[in-house]
């Protein structure tokens, strides 16, 4: 198992790149906005603010709406005020959504948030934990472009219904900006590759465009090797070796493809975690979805959520209580002390429970 003094060298990613409101001399509590939303994202958000108080970190914690229920009760699945309201805070972390199809009216409110709040960067580490489902030995992090390409939502119907089409924006800016995220990431974290992951042979305009920002920024980085590898290739080598990869930098659609086939090496998406981060704003979340039959079974897993607020904590500054949280569910991780879906016999508030006695009793 791997120590707290690893982790907290090598998770000190948020904290060294994107850190913009933790202050040495902070005598205020942290400003946390909780999005709960639908499914059993209630559920694991409360674990994670139990865990949270566990800490020797103060937090004044607030709740806005997000998702269906949201959307059933006020009328759009993202109000204004919540956005105010992550604005406001530190920071946010975020449970889950459900998103129906073809509702008139309806919009993904975790896509309108990235691009409401210009949350450009999305960040998924992958990192093995000491689990029999796990692979051991990989260390990695996919950053991705968080607000356009095929996810910029301009789409149209037309000849009566007969052709869809939608538009994928790729710019200058946003290429530029993740793409110095990346470089920035592997410096500061004592990484040495950055794999580009584009398919410029085909989408010749628009990765052709990110594959050419990326050739002239990799030489203000001469300490890091810049590889290219097309999408395809590397979802195939994704399977074969992800022991290679330390930062795949890419495009929205094809890191969300690639992140989630990552985090099957280690664990799969019940421990997987994700940080979406802008410069004024930051939100932190799990990347299951709401899945609804184990809604008040005991039955939803709060690894992921716990592993997005140790992310929290590290945009926050406060290291050490991440590396004390990650280290606490690595425990009982390897103790088998989990839910059902990774081979234990705990329910959610049980496993909490564990989590929180090893936090207050390693102090």
């Amino acid at each position: 198992m791997m120590s707290a003094e690893y982790s907290a060298s090598r998770f000190r990613i948020l904290h060294s790149s994107f850190i913009i409101h933790h202050s040495a001399f902070k005598t205020m509590p942290y400003q946390i906005t909780l999005l709960p939303g639908d499914g059993i994202g209630p559920e694991v958000i409360a674990a994670a603010q139990e865990v949270l108080r566990a800490l020797p970190v103060d937090m004044a914690f607030t709740y806005a709406d997000i998702g269906f229920g949201a959307y059933e009760r006020l009328g759009t699945p993202l109000p204004d005020s919540t956005l105010q309201a992550i604005r406001a805070a530190d920071a946010a972390l975020f449970g889950a959504v459900t998103t129906p199809p073809n509702l008139p009216g309806y919009f993904s409110p975790v896509v309108r948030m990235r691009q409401s709040l210009d949350l450009y960067a999305n960040l998924r580490p992958t990192r093995s934990i000491p689990h029999p489902s796990s692979r051991p030995g990989i260390d990695l992090i996919i950053v991705r472009e968080n607000t356009e390409g095929l996810y910029s939502g301009i789409e149209r119907v037309e000849e009566d219904g007969n052709r869809a089409i939608t538009e994928r924006v790729i710019t200058r800016r946003g290429s530029e900006r993740i793409l110095r995220k990346a470089f920035d990431l592997a410096r500061q974290t004592g990484r040495t590759k950055v794999h580009v992951v584009h398919k410029a042979n085909v989408l010749r305009q628009t990765c052709g465009l990110f594959r050419q920002v990326a050739l002239e920024i990799a030489p203000q980085y001469p300490e890091i090797e810049m590889l290219e590898m097309l999408v395809d290739t590397c979802a195939m080598e994704l399977v074969r070796a992800p022991e290679q990869f330390q930062v795949i930098v890419t495009t929205n659609l094809f890191g969300d493809i690639l992140s989630d086939e990552a985090c099957m090496f280690v664990g799969g998406l019940g421990v997987a975690a994700s940080a979406n981060i802008g410069a004024e704003a930051a939100v932190f979340e799990p990347v299951h979805g709401s899945a609804p039959p184990l809604v008040r079974t005991g039955k939803a897993n709060p690894t992921a959520t716990f592993f997005a607020a140790a992310m929290m904590l590290d945009y926050l500054g406060e290291t050490e209580s991440a590396a004390r949280l990650r280290t606490a569910v690595e425990t009982c991780i390897a103790q088998g002390l989990v839910t059902p879906d990774l081979g234990g016999a705990l329910t959610t508030s049980g496993m909490t429970e564990q989590i929180k006695c090893r936090l207050q009793n390693d102090e």
